[in-house]
């Protein structure tokens, strides 16, 4: 059963992606010839207003066919006023846009709703209080609940924790004890630490440790905005960080995983509760949004670097750097895939 929730949720991102490409595509007069959940072989379909809805066998991915427009062959074009190819570069960047941005804004209504609905995390409620650090110079004590840090809302332990790591200043600190709402001052201390990739850095630390209490945590309408776009933001750049570690060494490419794994985490999610799964949904939703993105051909940020060619050069580029591009595109990217898959099964084979 998990396994086909696995599915079913990645079949849902793909066809929220392509909802994107097709409402702007739709938008803009663009004729809609396929709109696809799956690849391959046609499961299922129903042509209406002159678009072909369809369930295809392999259901990895999906795909929009606009007029005009052939990811295999880019040569190919329609003059018609109805078709992609028609319109400006600026409409176009939009059409391919709309894809990534869609998945970027699921992830965002999905951190919204668990900011609104609740999630168990760890208060942040003092347990113990390091001797010669900051925090016990300032007359913090055991069980002190912190409110606020420079004028910040704290909800749980991992914003108390990333206030003091991003502050460059002192710590303003509103804190509760038993029934009274008190304040101090204090000024964090530089100490070593690594990050989430292992490697060495210099942090900030106060001196204090959680006391572990797990408490549901509920954020108001504006605060799980603000939790939201924060979450999709941090998700996406930690994304971007991931690759740079790749392409610079720090982190090896056989951690580089594809679809095995992405279902096989879906999977172990959906057997634990619906906050964790939903958690885990807005974050391949992010992936598919940011990778989208990369400039390489074959993706929608390859073809939006095409469209900015031809939109600041008032000119198309050419034809043969157009075709052998694409292939190069398509080369590398299941070269990607490939070695995702590859790492895969070689973790399944090793367990």
């Amino acid at each position: 059963m998990s396994i086909i929730i696995a599915f079913l949720v990645l079949s849902f991102l793909v066809f929220f992606h392509e909802l994107g490409h097709f409402l702007i595509a739709k938008a803009f007069g663009v004729k809609v010839e396929v709109f696809s959940i799956g690849f391959g072989k046609k499961i299922l379909y129903k042509t209406y207003k002159g678009t072909q809805y369809a369930i295809s066998a392999i259901p990895l991915g999906g795909y929009v066919k606009l007029k005009g427009q052939d990811d295999i062959n880019p040569l190919i074009s329609n003059e018609d006023k109805d078709s992609y190819t028609k319109k400006s570069p600026l409409k176009r960047i939009c059409i391919l846009l709309a894809g990534p941005f869609f998945n970027l804004l699921l992830a965002f209504i999905i951190y919204m709703t668990l900011a609104l609905i609740g999630q168990k995390t760890i208060l942040p409620i003092i347990g113990e209080i390091q001797q010669d650090m900051p925090a016990a110079k300032s007359g913090l004590q055991k069980e002190d609940i912190i409110l606020k840090i420079n004028g910040e809302k704290i909800h749980d332990w991992l914003e108390l924790n990333e206030a003091v790591i991003k502050t460059k200043g002192p710590l303003q600190i509103i804190f509760q004890r038993n029934t009274k709402i008190l304040q101090t001052t204090l000024e964090p201390k530089k100490a070593n630490s690594k990050n989430i990739f292992g490697e060495k850095i210099e942090r900030n630390f106060i001196g204090i440790v959680a006391n572990g209490d797990i408490g549901l945590v509920k954020y108001n309408l504006r605060d799980s905005i603000d939790y939201a776009f924060n979450q999709t933001w941090k998700s996406s750049k930690l994304i971007l960080q991931s690759i740079e570690k790749i392409f610079s060494g720090v982190v090896s490419v056989n951690e580089v995983g594809g679809v095995i794994s992405i279902v096989g985490f879906i999977s172990k999610a959906s057997q634990n509760d619906l906050i964790v799964l939903l958690s885990l949904v807005a974050i391949i939703s992010v992936n598919l949004g940011v990778l989208n993105l990369f400039p390489i051909p074959a993706l929608d940020g390859g073809q939006i670097l095409f469209n900015l060619y031809e939109f600041i050069t008032r000119k198309k580029i050419s034809p043969t750097s157009l075709y052998y591009l694409t292939i190069f595109g398509w080369i590398l990217l299941l070269a990607l895939m490939g070695l995702g898959v590859y790492n895969d099964i070689h973790r399944l084979a090793i367990k």
